[in-house]
């Protein structure tokens, strides 16, 4: 039970993050955070070591939420995540990262373009381990991520 304690103590941030940057919802993200190491706890039998811990404690994360978004789905809960455009950027500026209509922007991607580009701005997590998650290659995922921010920067400045 100590291995685990210090697996969560390395690891809660890192999935916490991977999990906010999918809900949106601090209390959600700390639940399914929870959730994530309960399900390891029972399943670390089912770790065969093919990846590091926090690519297979995100995987488990990343269930977990589709699970959750199915429940929602049953229960026809789900509001419309489309969102409004975001408005014109006086200037022309360069976006912020952190803005809040370029976060928009980045909602409005298409998986997995959008997983990439919250695993990377959220988590900070490195190209090779967006690709373990997602099982795509490293260079998969640096790709992905730089078309996304391509699509982002124009659509801002465009806007």
């Amino acid at each position: 039970m100590d291995a685990m304690e210090q697996i969560y103590l390395e690891h809660a941030k890192t999935v916490y993050g991977f999990l906010l940057s999918r809900t949106h919802d601090p209390d959600l993200a700390e639940e399914l955070t929870q959730e994530t190491f309960f399900q390891a706890v029972r399943g670390i039998d089912k770790f065969q070591g093919n990846s590091s811990i926090s690519t297979w404690l995100c995987a488990i994360a990343k269930n977990l939420w589709r699970e959750h978004l199915r429940k929602q789905a049953k229960e026809n809960t789900i509001l419309n995540a489309e969102g409004v455009p975001p408005p014109i950027m006086e200037g022309g500026s360069t976006p912020k990262w952190d803005d809040l209509e370029v976060l928009k922007a980045v909602h409005r991607l298409n998986d997995p373009m959008r997983e990439v580009m919250y695993l990377r701005l959220s988590s900070n997590l490195t190209f090779g381990q967006i690709g373990e998650i997602l099982g795509k290659s490293e260079n998969w995922a640096r790709v992905t991520y730089y078309r996304g921010k391509e699509k982002i920067v124009e659509e801002v400045n465009h806007e």
